[in-house]
C-alpha cells in the first residue's frame, strides 16, 4: 500500500486528468449547466454562483448547528441549507457571522413550509431576520401546497427588490413541474428533492436539468435510518475501497458526477471535514454505471 502522502498526490492527479473529461461529459448529457471542478461552484440560471458541496442542517440541536456550521466555514465550504420548519435558521446566522468569511462567499438556502404560503411575505421576513445576513442567496417552496403559486410570486418580488437573489422549488417532480412553470415568471434556478444510489429518479433529473435547472439532492446517503444500509452496500464499499475512500465519499462524488450538488446533513465536525474532502478523486465510467444499476425507486421521504 502507499504512503498515504503519494496515495493522496495520486488521488489528486486522477482526477484532474478527468476533470476535463467529466465536464466535457456533463455537457453532452441532458443538463444545460456545467459544475465548474476547480471553484467547486455552478452558475445558476439567475446568474449567481452557487457551491455544488456543502451542509444540510435538519435535526440538529442550536448547538450542534453552530459548530458543524462553523467546521464547514473553517474547512473551504461555503454551503449552508436550513429551512423554517428546521429551527436552525438563527444558528445558521449566528454562526456565519462568527466565521471570518465574508458573507458574499457564503451561500445560505432556506425554504417557506406549505403552512406558511398564505403569509408568504411574512415568512420570509421572519427568515431574513432570523438569519440577519442582509440577504439570503437561494429560498425554496418546501414542498407543493395550497396557494405554492401565490407565495412563489412573492419570492419573485423579493428577487426584485434584492432581499433575495435567487429562488426554486423542492420536492417537485415532472407532473408538478409541468403545472407550476407556466405559472411564474422567474424560472426556478434550483429543485431540491430527495437522490440517492437507491433513489436516482434519473427521468426526474433530466427533465429538470433540460431546462437549466440546477439539481439538489438531499437525503444523499438515503436519509436517517437507512445509511448504514446504503454504507454497507457491496457495490459502494468495493469502489471505496478501490479508492481508499469512504462509502460517503463514493455516494457524494456518484452525485456530483451526475451534475446534483449535495447537502449531507451530520452533527459530527469529522464527518462534515470528509464530506468536503470528494475532489480530489474521480469515479470511473464502470463505477459510475455500477452505482446506476443501484437503484430501487426507494423513496424514504413521504413526499
Amino acid at each position: 500500500m502507499y504512503p498515504k502522502a503519494i496515495f493522496q498526490q495520486a488521488r489528486t492527479l486522477a482526477a484532474a486528468a478527468l476533470t476535463g473529461a467529466l465536464l466535457s461529459a456533463f455537457s453532452l448529457s441532458a443538463q444545460a449547466y456545467e459544475f465548474d471542478l476547480e471553484t467547486k461552484t455552478v452558475t445558476l440560471n439567475s446568474g449567481f454562483k452557487m457551491p455544488i458541496a456543502g451542509l444540510g442542517t435538519y435535526a440538529l440541536s442550536d448547538e450542534e448547528c453552530h459548530a458543524v456550521v462553523s467546521t464547514l466555514l473553517d474547512n473551504g465550504g461555503r454551503l449552508i441549507d436550513t429551512a423554517t420548519v428546521y429551527g436552525t435558521e438563527k444558528a445558521v446566522g449566528e454562526a456565519v457571522r462568527a466565521s471570518k468569511v465574508p458573507r458574499s462567499e457564503v451561500f445560505v438556502t432556506t425554504k417557506l413550509y406549505p403552512n406558511e404560503f398564505a403569509s408568504a411575505r411574512e415568512a420570509l421576513e421572519d427568515s431574513l431576520k432570523r438569519l440577519d445576513l442582509e440577504y439570503i442567496d437561494l429560498v425554496l417552496l418546501h414542498h407543493p401546497g395550497r396557494g405554492d403559486v401565490a407565495a412563489y410570486k412573492v419570492l419573485e418580488q423579493a428577487v426584485r427588490e434584492g432581499k433575495v437573489r435567487s429562488i426554486g422549488l423542492s420536492n417537485w417532480y415532472i407532473e408538478e413541474l409541468e403545472d407550476f412553470l407556466p405559472q411564474v415568471s422567474i424560472t426556478p434556478a434550483v429543485v431540491q428533492n430527495e437522490i440517492h444510489p437507491y433513489y436516482q429518479e434519473k427521468e426526474v433529473v433530466a427533465y429538470i436539468q433540460d431546462k437549466d435547472i440546477v439539481v439538489n439532492g438531499y437525503s444523499p446517503f438515503g436519509g436517517r435510518g437507512h445509511t448504514e444500509d446504503l454504507f454497507s452496500d457491496p457495490v459502494i464499499k468495493g469502489i471505496a475501497a478501490a479508492h481508499q475512500v469512504t462509502p460517503a465519499q463514493v455516494v457524494l462524488r456518484w452525485n456530483i458526477q451526475r451534475g446534483v450538488i449535495v447537502i449531507p446533513g451530520t452533527e459530527n465536525p469529522d464527518y462534515v471535514r470528509e464530506n468536503l474532502d470528494i475532489f480530489d478523486f474521480a469515479l470511473t465510467k464502470e463505477e459510475m454505471d455500477a452505482i446506476a444499476a443501484l437503484d430501487r425507486n426507494e423513496k424514504h421521504e413521504w413526499y
